[in-house]
């Protein structure tokens, strides 16, 4: 009996599979809609509210961001296809742990900015030290830090902002803000929230390159032909400079015999 529920319920199992049906899945908008995957389900509905994490890699192949996570959420269903909303970014953990070094403080911070366009995202930014520092000069350099990225944040869009985040332009100008108060080996826009969803018609699609494939690069054919006649023509002249030193020195050796005789 017991052989025979294992059987049923296989059979089971791969009745709901056989079910399902695979859709597409779509990067929002300001990422260019660029297909990033694809997931099964027995009905359209359960995709709506289904989360992903891409890296900026697989979507730019940029090899300098493999550490920024973009997460997306699935928000409708067309058809076959699934467009998404972009819900925030992370860094892995193992980058940040590369960065965190013994006598070397990490200041961590969090601030809810609301953009341009009525995005309230919260932001946690975090700064390193190039040596420890007091409690006093961590404060300034928050304070610092949320008096710069409200008034930036308050005049972008929601597109401007990520963009900015992505491409690591708000960690240098707050690197620059705070190195007035101490030495900053390096700061970074550690994670980012959308809290609260604004006006989607006034994002803009960023202006980062489509992971495109690259193509094999082949040997000119000329210049590895000139290489080679070049390399015989000298092997040549150095077979005839030898072969007239030779001639040269067999007749100076018949000159000495008609010497002696």
């Amino acid at each position: 009996m017991a052989g025979k529920k294992g059987k049923t319920a296989s059979r089971k199992i791969k009745d709901k599979w056989k079910a399902k049906e695979w859709y597409k899945v779509y990067a929002p908008r300001m990422f260019n809609d660029i297909e990033i995957g694809e997931t099964p389900s027995v009905d359209p509905e359960f995709l709506l509210g289904r989360t992903t994490e891409v890296t900026v890699h697989d979507l730019t192949g940029d090899f300098s961001r493999m550490h920024v996570k973009l997460k997306f959420r699935v928000d409708e269903v067309e058809g076959s296809d699934a467009r998404t909303v972009f819900i925030g970014h992370d860094l892995t953990s193992d980058y940040v742990r590369r960065l965190t070094r013994r006598k070397r403080t990490k200041t961590d911070f969090i601030m809810d900015v609301r953009t341009k366009d009525g995005y309230l995202i919260r932001i946690k930014p975090m700064s390193i030290a190039e040596r420890r520092i007091q409690s006093s000069q961590e404060s300034a350099i928050r304070a610092i830090m949320s008096r710069e990225i409200q008034e930036k944040a308050s005049d972008m869009t929601v597109s401007e902002l990520v963009k900015s985040v992505i491409s690591g332009d708000m960690a240098k100008m707050l690197a620059r803000s705070c190195r007035i108060i101490v030495p900053i080996k390096r700061i970074e826009i550690r994670r980012t929230e959308i809290l609260e969803m604004g006006d989607r018609q006034t994002q803009s699609i960023l202006e980062v390159p489509v992971k495109d494939t690259p193509e094999p690069v082949e040997a000119p054919v000329e210049v590895s032909e000139a290489v080679e006649e070049s390399e015989v023509a000298e092997t040549e002249d150095s077979v005839g400079e030898s072969e007239e030193i030779k001639i040269e020195e067999k007749s100076e050796i018949i000159e000495d015999s008609d010497i002696k005789e």
